[in-house]
């Protein structure tokens, strides 16, 4: 007979409910993971088209040498054995493109100096000082020293209260620096005078340190986790979408799945949006003033994606990601009119292999808006209608043509495209409005944009990428944060330094 109570339940296969049930499996724990998909792992999920795989929210890890942070938590997490790794170009692993001027991102704080202030020779300082920041601020976070993680404090409050676009303008006077600082912003969908300073110092500390692709798949992660939390005696349930989280009077007692099975357990984790989640608890312990907060929170900008397949042997393999920007404001991105788009595009080549010379299959990444989508948005996957193909297709057609203004040519070498839009992102990864990086962080209002791990309901706390701060070192130190509500910080962090 099936087990149907469990130690904890985890609702949503992300990588932050992967990484909070290995760690409680690991410890003795009998978890049980709930995901309504066919495929474990959210934005770590890849699919195949003409038998090539694309991924479709992780391209790219950094701090990943030995010794360097997530290199640690991945040999924690047992995931060394499992992942493979291409890295990207040391002298410029990302390549920043305003309005016609090139600028390169290089790996190493020293390198990554020199490089910029070839473009600037007169501005070395300010990029030095950019990069002594940032490291300043990575060193001072929990997410570079575990032995300061505490689960209530994630980062300084002036870090909280200071914005990206701040920091950058207190570094240089020099306009064009201050833009080309700012040309990786949608790596964390960054808002000017919003975007907190510790998420883009964090996340390009984190690439300045390595960078690397992951060989084959970001799906690799997920299903590694699986295998090991399946191995400490947990559960996967796939296909299993949870319509309620149910409350007694004091406390959370059991999930009921779509198909009317329920399952009780001591506690719960929610890796689903916040806002989402926050549907299916219909309890009184979960406040109105409470609830109307987390419903308030606005959410980030969405995305359209190309996905290119090659004719073989006609691309070379590109060893670094292409930010495009028509204009010279990269900050202005998020506001373009739907006439003109696309404005901006990050471009990156898959890595098939660890030392390919042809490139198999990229990706076109472009900014929209969700409300360039909304009026299918009660539609499902596969049944949007004929009109939402031709949208998809124009969209498609005029970001291939953006794409071969700057790399002539690509056009001809593509043998058949593939697309997702915002509404694609929202139905397989559950997030509102197919936002890519979920809420919004407001500098402007740190507490009203801030979402705990810990909840109303003294048994029930979130992770995931709203937790904290996104990406997949942020992810991993935030279901770290989660784990440790219910195992204790001392034991987590014991155990990966011992590690390590």
């Amino acid at each position: 007979m099936e087990n149907s109570k469990y130690d904890t339940i985890i609702a949503g296969s992300g990588l932050g409910g992967l990484v909070c049930g290995y760690i409680l499996a690991k410890n003795g724990y009998r978890v049980a993971i709930f995901e309504k998909n066919a495929q474990v792992g959210g934005c770590l999920q890849t699919f195949t088209r003409r038998g090539v795989k694309f991924d479709t929210g992780m391209h790219y890890i950094g701090s990943m040498k030995e010794g360097q942070i997530l290199h640690q938590f991945f040999k924690y997490l047992d995931l060394l054995k499992d992942v493979r790794l291409s890295p990207l170009d040391t002298a410029g692993f990302e390549v920043i493109s305003l309005a016609g001027q090139t600028f390169k991102y290089a790996q190493g704080v020293e390198n990554f100096i020199d490089v910029l202030a070839r473009e600037f020779p007169e501005n070395r300082e300010d990029i030095k000082r950019y990069a002594e920041k940032i490291k300043a601020i990575a060193d001072s976070s929990p997410l570079y020293n575990l032995h300061k993680l505490n689960s209530t404090i994630f980062i300084d409050t002036e870090m909280v209260t200071m914005s990206a676009s701040e920091l950058i303008d207190s570094v240089t006077d020099n306009p064009k620096l201050r833009q080309a600082l700012a040309g990786n912003l949608p790596l964390y969908a960054g808002v000017k005078d919003k975007t907190p300073v510790y998420i883009q110092a964090l996340l390009n500390n984190f690439y300045i340190q390595s960078a690397y692709r992951i060989v084959g798949g970001s799906d690799c992660i997920a299903n590694s986790l699986a295998k090991s939390i399946e191995n400490f005696g947990g559960k996967i349930y796939k296909n299993a979408e949870i319509e309620e989280l149910i409350c007694d009077s004091e406390k959370m007692t059991k999930i009921r799945l779509a198909s009317g099975q329920e399952y009780e357990a001591q506690s719960f984790i929610s890796n689903i949006h916040p806002q989402v989640t926050l549907d299916k608890i219909h309890s009184p312990l979960i406040r109105k003033v409470y609830r109307d907060r987390i419903k308030s929170i606005e959410n980030g900008i969405s995305n359209f994606t190309v996905f290119l397949i090659f004719k073989k042997n006609m691309v070379k393999y590109l060893n670094y990601n292409y930010y495009y920007y028509e204009k010279p404001d990269a900050w202005s991105i998020e506001n373009y009119a739907p006439q003109e788009f696309p404005q901006n595009y990050l471009y990156m080549h898959q890595a098939n292999a660890e030392n390919q010379e042809f490139a198999e299959s990229a990706q076109v990444i472009a900014y929209m808006r969700y409300d360039e989508v909304k009026r299918w948005e009660n539609t499902t996957i596969g049944q949007r209608g004929a009109d939402y193909e031709a949208f998809k297709k124009e969209k498609a057609e005029k970001t291939v043509e953006k794409l071969n203004q700057q790399f002539p040519h690509i056009k001809d070498c593509i043998s058949a495209y593939y697309t997702s839009s915002p509404l694609t992102y929202r139905d397989y990864t559950a997030t509102v409005n197919g936002a890519m990086y979920g809420i919004i962080r407001d500098k402007n209002n740190p507490m009203e944009t801030r979402i705990s791990q810990r909840t109303k309901i003294s048994n029930f706390f979130f992770t995931g990428q709203n937790i904290n701060t996104h990406g997949i070192l942020g992810v991993t130190i935030g279901a770290i944060t989660t784990a440790a509500e219910i195992l204790g910080k001392k034991r987590i962090v014991e155990d990966i330094c011992k590690n390590s």
